[in-house]
């Protein structure tokens, strides 16, 4: 979810600047830095985002310059000097790029005032800025649309490597009665010293108690059917990152359940593969929408 884009205008005697960018998220956040005089624009960026984004973390920020001759519109000189002295200081200091004209007027309190516009000129003005904007987000949307393409494969790969380990985890299932029958009538000879005089039916009726608790099926068909899922929606494309998240989720819960069940080292071991394997699932699932 991660994305960058910048888009430029002018129009009415002004010029502008659009930066958006994202970074992950679990759910879609939106922060704006708008110009004095330009705060009506907040809800329909809020808007343009909310319809085109679904999930991330986005800082978008816009830049106004008026033209020469422009009227409406104040300068606070003093409040822009000690902004420039103040960054000047830092960029010789920590040797950082020295701040431009636009960068100076875009910060809160130096531009002070409204544009000085009739309503139609103005309105023509904020549809031509959000117009920009729409362009700034659909890039960020493709530039998102291409990271997506890499995780998704990444992700194609990880369930193809569960479904591998469900398989293996099924054939060790296989051999846990016998497992646990052998465990039990161990313990039992060494508690009794030898006496063998232990009635077959009762041990039987223990073992098949204890295998019951430490049946697996269960676990197993819920795993695949998790898979399924997640391939599904892999295949279905659109917002999916708040319902693999989910997925993800129940996958590591029956992995887990599939360790403590586990009485045989093949099974846990095919266990601790599942849940490293759906770990790996679970980051990079951070990273679609």
């Amino acid at each position: 979810m991660t994305g960058f884009a910048r888009t430029s205008g002018e129009a009415e005697g002004w010029s502008w600047a659009w930066e958006v960018k994202s970074v992950n998220g679990r759910s879609l956040e939106v922060r704006l830095r708008l110009p004095g005089g330009f705060e009506a624009l907040e809800p329909q960026v809020r808007a343009v985002s909310q319809a085109r984004l679904a999930r991330g973390s986005v800082n978008a920020a816009l830049t106004v310059t008026p033209a020469a001759g422009t009227g409406g519109l104040s300068l606070n000189r003093d409040l822009l000097d000690q902004y420039a002295r103040a960054a000047l200081a830092l960029a010789e200091t920590y040797g950082l790029p020295k701040p431009g004209p636009a960068e100076l007027l875009a910060l809160r309190g130096v531009v002070e005032g409204e544009p000085a516009l009739g309503e139609e000129a103005r309105a023509a003005l904020h549809a031509a800025i959000l117009a920009d904007l729409e362009k700034a987000v659909g890039e960020l949307r493709a530039h998102r649309a291409l990271e997506g393409e890499k995780i998704a494969a990444l992700l194609a790969s990880l369930l193809d490597r569960i479904s591998v380990l469900h398989g293996e985890a099924e054939a060790a299932s296989r051999e846990q009665p016998a497992m646990i029958r052998q465990r039990l009538e161990a313990q039992i000879e060494s508690l009794l010293a030898g006496d063998r005089r232990v009635d077959p039916d009762r041990l039987a009726q223990e073992v098949a108690l204890i295998a019951v608790k430490a049946d697996v099926r269960e676990e197993l068909d819920r795993l695949k059917a998790h898979v399924e899922q997640a391939q599904a929606l892999l295949r279905a494309g659109g917002p999916v990152g708040r319902k693999f998240d989910f997925l993800a989720q129940e996958l590591n819960r029956e992995a887990t359940t599939l360790c403590n069940k586990s009485a045989t080292v093949e099974l846990n071991r095919v266990g601790l593969d599942l849940k490293a394997t759906i770990d790996q699932l679970r980051e990079q699932v951070q990273n679609i929408e």
